[in-house]
């Protein structure tokens, strides 16, 4: 079987791919485009890469014999998945692998900000002696805001605690019984802006995160404020970063990843001295170096030899034979989750998966991973897969629990999903149909549906009146929004119902703002699948 080794992986992970005389391994030694991969790949069964080489859709489509890319880093960005497992491809990733060396790097940075040491070192290599201009601050006693607290975010708060200072945490997903294990006082946005002295982000990059640190936020800020950037470059809005520092706004900030890399000539921050940067070293050393290449050479061993999946971004951990019988419920169980991840509130205390019917009888543990793959997909992006989606719910504090019901009822085989979060709860069901397990989702909060759990979904609940599904048509007709199918129940006759339809495309604001001045209609949630 062939091997190709697209970027530098630690010559550990290579050699125990070379040591297998089943294989051939071949190595790369500098950066490929597109176009120049297309040639070397047809022939080959495995990829490997770090995060310079993109295997985009036509490398996939160039390499008929692959069967899988092993990612020697965490995110995936430079893969398609989606394109490698429409053609049955594996691809594997190295979670875990860089968490204390990203974590060690930002608290360097942390320190280097505070005592003005890369300064102060480029002074001396000039010549200078010039002890005022460098004037630090203690850290002891000082307050770190952390932007999400996951792995990375957690052990720089260990460290932040052991150097006396003072914690907060904006994590909207992390239960206040973990934060207070972790010592670490949870805050919202505004608290964190105003007693910051220093401020790290440690979230993935997502719609509702990028440029959330920006012109508006810095001025929320306590003045001097120092800001760390280790996670993911677009968190931080670069053009508006400068001017907050030459303002006096923000004293300094250290920088390791950007919106663009590496960063423009004309990068604004570059010669600004209150900046350190350094160029994406948060997995730049030996340790997590070596820890990544051997972790996906094992991977790729013992997939590529005995059929065994780990590390998998778009596979749960499984043999063959358990893979076939667990199948149908996979998808099933990621729509449930990612739907309830959608209606549910951000923090939530505890996650109730019921298996009923012949549900009960398959291996339940990639199913519950896939409904967490789903349903944390708010929580990490893209970061959050089948192998570190429990790890992912540990560190929120989210509890999760498995039951098996024999309550009999309208389906052979089904699975409930609940999401408890301060004495509330919110819920899914849903079943597969028929000998091809089409996925259904069949109840939302008790109430009784029947939803195609795929693309655009429009829920609304209402007072059951006649004319308001005309009203509901009309409007839609109105926006050029095509209704795919619909789903309606009510409680009782002029009661409450509730209507569900899957739409061809995500329906403009002002749709929704008509229907919004119906007295008779709430709770109108749009959701994608």
């Amino acid at each position: 079987m062939n091997i190709l080794i697209c970027d530098p992986v630690s010559p550990k992970g290579i050699a125990l791919l070379q040591q297998r005389p089943e294989f051939k391994v071949s190595v790369l030694t500098r950066k490929h485009s597109e176009d120049e991969l297309l040639p070397l790949v047809g022939e080959m069964n495995a990829l490997v890469v770090r995060s310079e080489t993109k295997i985009t859709r036509r490398v996939i489509e160039a390499a008929p014999r692959l069967k899988v890319v092993g990612r020697a880093g965490v995110g995936v960005d430079n893969v398609d998945v989606e394109a490698a497992t429409q053609k049955g491809i594996v691809v594997m990733n190295t979670p875990g692998g860089n968490t204390i060396s990203t974590a060690e790097l930002t608290f360097s940075m942390l320190m280097s900000l505070a005592r003005k040491i890369p300064q102060a070192n480029q002074s001396m290599k000039a010549g200078e002696w010039n002890r005022k201009a460098y004037q630090g601050v203690e850290l002891n006693d000082k307050t770190l805001g952390i932007i999400g607290l996951g792995r990375i975010g957690t052990e720089v708060a260990r460290r932040a605690l052991a150097f006396g200072m003072k914690v907060l945490a904006y994590d909207p997903y992390i239960s206040a019984a973990r934060a207070k294990a972790l010592q670490i006082q949870v805050a919202d946005l505004d608290t964190i802006y105003q007693h910051s002295d220093f401020i790290t982000v440690h979230i993935p990059l997502t719609d509702e995160t990028k440029g959330m640190l920006n012109t508006a936020t810095f001025a929320k800020m306590k003045k001097g404020v120092r800001i760390l950037n280790c996670a993911r470059g677009g968190i931080i809005k670069e053009e508006d970063l400068a001017p907050a520092i030459q303002s006096g706004q923000v004293a300094g900030a250290a920088l390791d990843v950007y919106e663009t890399e590496p960063p423009p000539a004309n990068f604004p921050l570059r010669d600004l001295p209150q900046v350190i940067m350094t160029p994406h070293l948060g997995a730049s050393t030996t340790e997590a170096q070596d820890n990544v290449g051997i972790e996906v050479a094992e991977a790729i061993i013992d997939f590529l030899l005995t059929g065994a999946v780990r590390n998998a971004v778009n596979l749960p951990n499984l043999d063959a034979k358990t893979f076939d019988l667990v199948k149908p419920y996979l998808n099933l169980g990621e729509k449930l989750g990612r739907l309830l991840g959608q209606l549910a509130p951000k923090r939530n205390e505890r996650l109730v998966v019921t298996y009923g019917g012949k549900a009960t009888e398959v291996p339940t543990d990639p199913i519950t991973r896939s409904i967490l793959k789903g349903f944390l997909k708010p929580v990490a992006g893209d970061d959050v897969n089948y192998v570190n989606a429990t790890v992912t719910a540990q560190t929120i504090g989210l509890v999760v629990e498995e039951t098996k019901s024999n309550e009999e009822t309208d389906f052979s085989e089904w699975l409930h999903v609940a999401a408890h979060s301060d004495g509330q709860s919110v819920s899914a069901a849903g079943t597969v149909f028929s000998a091809r397990h089409y996925p259904r989702i069949v109840r939302i909060n008790s109430q009784p549906v029947e939803i195609d759990p795929k693309g655009v979904l429009f829920l609304m609940n209402n007072k059951d009146r006649p004319g308001i599904v005309g009203h509901l048509g009309s409007l839609m007709a109105k926006y050029k929004v095509n209704i795919a199918s619909m789903s309606l129940h009510r409680n009782a006759a002029g009661g409450q119902a509730l209507a569900v339809l899957n739409l061809d495309s995500v329906p403009p604001a002002e749709l929704l703002a008509e229907l919004q001045q119906d007295p008779d209609i709430t709770n109108i949630r749009v959701l994608q699948l």
